[in-house]
């Protein structure tokens, strides 16, 4: 188990992790998300020793990584792909695992040889710690995240709890796209039904919330409309990070990861 409580790097005027506090389980695969600059890579570099802290503490196993003995043999760490030590052989069999953006530079294949080892490492009862700035590389890996922007943390839940908040602040809601054949009397018959529809991108397409596809195609039989298209439409882990992280984005060139 990795603890972090009040996690704080100051460099200068620069704050690059601002008070982080929480916890990554064994058994578990914990994306760890951000805008570039938002302090993971500073993070992960605590939790390892690698920097002291301004202020706070990581710990690993409920001890801070320097005062582990023999620590290569408790955490296993990949913080640049391309910057592996010729001379060692596998970090002794270790049960916390930290990577730092894994997936760079892979093709399809390796990016799912990757996705599927860390889940057989979860599923082994290790804690496993994966840094990235892309939600894409999470949304089929991930069970939970920690989402932080600026240093500070935004999220720290499960992925279906951060989509939901998503769509809470402006992320493409849960819906149904629904397709009909042309105008017809469907659209007032499911407002009136309580569902709030708007026009699609493409002639004779509507994009309902507030009802679900069964009811829609009750609807739609009761008042003979044809149905071209019915499909429910999940609201996008993608969207919900860029609307959770739109005000913690750092888009200057230098400082920081």
């Amino acid at each position: 188990m990795i603890e972090v409580h009040r996690l704080t790097k100051r460099y200068g005027r620069t704050t690059a992790v601002d008070e982080l506090t929480f916890t990554v389980r064994p058994g578990l695969v914990t994306g760890f998300l951000g805008p570039n600059g938002a302090g993971k890579s500073t993070t992960l570099r605590m939790i390892l020793g690698l920097d002291a802290p301004t202020s706070g503490a990581a710990t690993v196993g409920g001890r801070p990584f320097r005062e582990l003995p023999r620590g290569l043999r408790h955490v296993g760490a990949l913080l640049d792909a391309g910057d592996v030590h010729g001379g060692r052989s596998g970090l002794g069999d270790p049960p916390v695992l930290l990577f730092d953006e894994p997936l760079n530079g892979l093709d399809p294949e390796g990016v799912r040889w990757v996705r599927e080892l860390f889940r057989k490492l979860a599923a082994e009862g290790r804690t496993v710690f994966v840094s990235s700035h892309l939600m894409s590389e999470m949304e089929h890996t991930a069970d939970r995240l920690v989402v932080v922007g600026r240093g500070r943390l935004i999220a720290d839940e499960s992925l279906a709890d951060f989509a939901a908040r998503g769509a809470g602040q402006g992320a493409g809601a849960p819906g149904v796209t629904v397709r009909t054949a042309g105008p017809g009397p469907l659209a007032d018959a499911l407002r009136a039904a309580g569902g709030e529809v708007r026009p699609g991108d493409d002639a004779g397409t509507l994009l309902v919330t507030g009802l679900d596809p069964a009811r829609i195609g009750e609807l739609a039989l009761d008042h003979r409309v044809p149905l071209l298209e019915l499909t429910a439409r999940t609201a996008s882990l993608e969207e919900a990070f860029m609307a959770l992280t739109a005000d913690h984005a750092d888009h200057s060139a230098g400082g920081p990861r």
